[in-house]
């Protein structure tokens, strides 16, 4: 008769469990260990290529024009949430976005050929591009760079790369996966050179490896019969960044740069998405500004804490934004008008060297972006 050992049978069972848990500590540590031994920040003042480097220079007295647009890796259809982003609702309700990559890959490439349908109307001579995608998981390895120079083969191109990635299993239901991802500015008119400058980012270790490695890239283009330059800086700031702390060591670090190339005598212009409020001037207090558009969700606290004024600013320039068109919508849910939070987080900072001749925002209706477009023309004094 077969004799069953209950003891024996309970010990290898532990022995079973004990040694599944270790290989899953073991699997784990080691995947910490190889996403941070990829993990690196891009030195700062690092110097960039000019691919298809045009031979017209820019001129005094001339009328030109530049648009800024956040790609939004070509994710942010109007169905579209951000699993980073958490917003509450008027009535209390907390809600928080789904996904981490592009809905699918038709959906990610039906997306950048809008955008860059907005970019060839618009027709500027200048473009700063944010959230563009060379090779990423997130996008379906849609090379959003080339995809850009194809459309505009008339202007040369300057990329700045600000999100490196090793793989990213997490949200587990959407993994991130590997990213390689930045900035990308585009002119019509000569570039004598530019350079990649790195803006302060959060230490803490996971807030790191899933934000952004945030930069800025400064374009310096020769003026005719001058010996200033124009001074072009495309720019994309912290958007996660509890408390502000983090944005307003950027904002000291743009400002020193700014005053450096004014002190020069140069032309400057600054464009991008700030993640700051940047029409707060236009109203008596900024919970007014901030609240201005209308909206189903309670004002976000990462806005909250970054409203920009113009006060703030190096002295010599001035904030160029409007209050008539919102350029970015809540990503925690689906876009619906006048549900989603918006507000205005993109636009410009011009020296007074330079007239603005006109400012707006191109009101997509999100179709293709969590961010309207922006578009500026200016005349050099």
């Amino acid at each position: 008769m077969y004799n069953f050992n209950f003891t024996k049978l309970m010990k290898m069972t532990a022995i079973a469990i004990l040694t599944v848990i270790a290989v899953m500590i073991l699997l784990i540590v080691g995947y910490v260990i190889y996403v941070a031994a990829q993990y690196y920040r891009i030195e700062d003042n690092k110097q960039l290529e000019i691919i298809g480097n045009r031979t017209q220079t820019v001129a005094v007295g001339e009328t030109y024009s530049v648009m800024s647009y956040n790609l939004g890796f070509g994710a942010y259809s109007p169905e579209y949430s951000f699993f980073m982003d958490t917003g509450v609702m008027n009535d209390g309700t907390e809600v928080v976005g789904k996904y981490a990559k592009g809905i699918n890959k038709a959906d990610v490439q039906k997306n950048v050929d809008g955008q860059l349908s907005v970019a060839q109307a618009i027709n500027a001579d200048f473009y700063f591009f944010q959230e563009v995608d060379v090779k990423a998981d997130r996008s379906y390895d849609i090379d959003m760079f080339a995809a850009a120079r194809a459309a505009l083969p008339d202007r040369s191109a300057i990329y700045a790369e600000n999100f490196h990635t090793a793989a990213l299993y997490y949200p587990f239901n959407d993994p991130i996966g590997k990213t390689n991802a930045g900035i990308l500015t585009m002119s019509r008119y000569q570039v004598d050179s530019a350079v990649r400058r790195s803006f302060p980012v959060t230490t803490a270790f996971i807030d790191k490896l899933f934000d952004l490695d945030r930069c800025f890239s400064v374009q310096y283009l020769p003026v005719e019969n001058s010996d200033n330059r124009l001074v072009l800086i495309n720019l994309h700031m912290s958007a996660y960044d509890d408390g502000g702390s983090i944005r307003a060591k950027q904002l000291e670090m743009l400002n020193s740069v700014l005053a450096e190339e004014y002190a020069k005598g140069n032309y400057v212009v600054a464009g991008g998405d700030f993640n700051h409020c940047l029409i707060a001037d236009f109203f008596n207090d900024d919970e007014t500004a901030l609240a201005y558009f209308k909206s189903d969700q309670r004002t976000p606290d990462w806005v909250k804490n970054s409203v920009l004024h113009q006060a703030e600013l190096a002295a010599g320039f001035k904030l160029c934004a409007s209050p008539s068109i919102a350029t970015c919508r809540g990503a925690d849910i689906p876009y619906t008008p006048d549900v989603n939070y918006s507000t205005v987080i993109d636009g410009f900072i011009i020296s007074d060297n330079i007239d603005i001749i006109s400012e707006g925002t191109i009101d997509t209706r999100y179709a293709y972006s969590d961010h309207n477009p922006v578009n500026m023309k200016f005349k050099l004094k």
